[in-house]
């Protein structure tokens, strides 16, 4: 199937390069995996627990990184252009942040979540807790390998690399708590993660049973996504809030609200950036021309005096 992928992803460089510049191999593979895979609600509706999804992902990921490799050796030279693949996850912030094991749990959310794509591609495998988590469950469900697939050496460095941007989508927050899910419950993504997602009853109601607008944790996704991976570019591929009722005419204040506070929250994060210039270059350059200017005037004063 990766081959098939690459053969496809070259027929359109072919047929649309010339005007297409920004290529996406893939958008939100985590949910194509787990409810094609895993739950069944999409295509192909295959309920194969906490195996099926996981081999999805692994096929993914070579197809996306074949796709990048054919643009790259073939394409990029005359075209021009860039190849990534959008990735969605929502923030998982712990419900305690004084517990080390919430802490830990919502870390572990998050290279479930986005860390599951994004760091075979960024650092050539998958994250360490899922290998330990899904390694150790397998091995206490009398497997004698993991249910999560290998990749090969060549395969890593192959992968290693292939991503000109990180597209990322984004909707909501969930707060996490540690919880232990026995092997013997059988395998499953969610048994694997072993935590829980909460919702703050406090959040903005949008009139839909999701997302919450919880725009804060846009920000602090951003900021692991840019530290966790070597700050690459980032486009906002996915944002927005979904309507429960129906509305006859335009009614659309809260979706505004939705959509002011996500942009404001992500405008913040270059903000940092410049800040830090601030503080590392700008106020010590400043502070040792005062201390310069100082030292003139002083100077002046004492061969007034004398």
């Amino acid at each position: 199937m990766a081959n098939y992928f690459r053969d496809y992803a070259d027929l359109c460089f072919e047929a649309f390069g010339d005007r297409v510049k920004h290529w996406i191999t893939f958008s939100d593979p985590r949910t194509m995996a787990e409810k094609g895979y895993e739950t069944g609600h999409h295509a192909p509706g295959l309920q194969l627990h906490g195996t099926g999804l996981y081999k999805a992902a692994h096929h993914i990921i070579k197809a996306h990184a074949q796709a990048w490799h054919s643009y790259n050796s073939t394409w990029r030279g005359k075209q021009r252009g860039l190849v990534g693949i959008s990735l969605n996850c929502d923030w998982g912030e712990p419900m305690d942040i004084n517990s080390p094991k919430d802490i830990e749990a919502a870390e572990r959310y998050l290279q479930f979540c986005l860390g599951w794509f994004a760091n075979p591609i960024y650092a050539g495998d998958y994250p360490q807790v899922m290998k330990d988590r899904i390694g150790k469950k397998s091995a206490e469900q009398g497997l004698d390998m993991s249910r999560l697939p290998v990749f090969s050496l060549q395969e890593k460095s192959y992968i290693k690399g292939t991503s000109d941007f990180l597209g990322l989508g984004h909707f909501t927050t969930r707060y996490i708590t540690e919880r232990n899910y026995p092997s013997r419950q059988g395998p499953s993504y969610h048994n694997d993660r072993d935590l829980v997602e909460l919702v703050d009853p406090n959040w903005p109601d949008l009139g839909s049973t999701w997302p919450q607008s919880v725009p804060w944790g846009f920000r602090r996704l951003l900021h692991f996504a840019q530290t966790q991976y070597g700050n690459p570019p980032i486009y906002v591929t996915e944002n927005g809030a979904s309507q429960k009722l129906h509305c006859t005419q335009l009614c659309d204040e809260w979706r505004i609200q939705y959509l002011k506070g996500y942009i404001n929250e992500m405008l913040k994060e270059p903000l940092l950036s410049h800040m830090q210039m601030v503080t590392e270059i700008v106020v010590p350059t400043v502070c040792t021309l005062c201390i310069l200017i100082s030292a003139v005037l002083l100077m002046l004063l004492l061969q007034n005096q004398s």
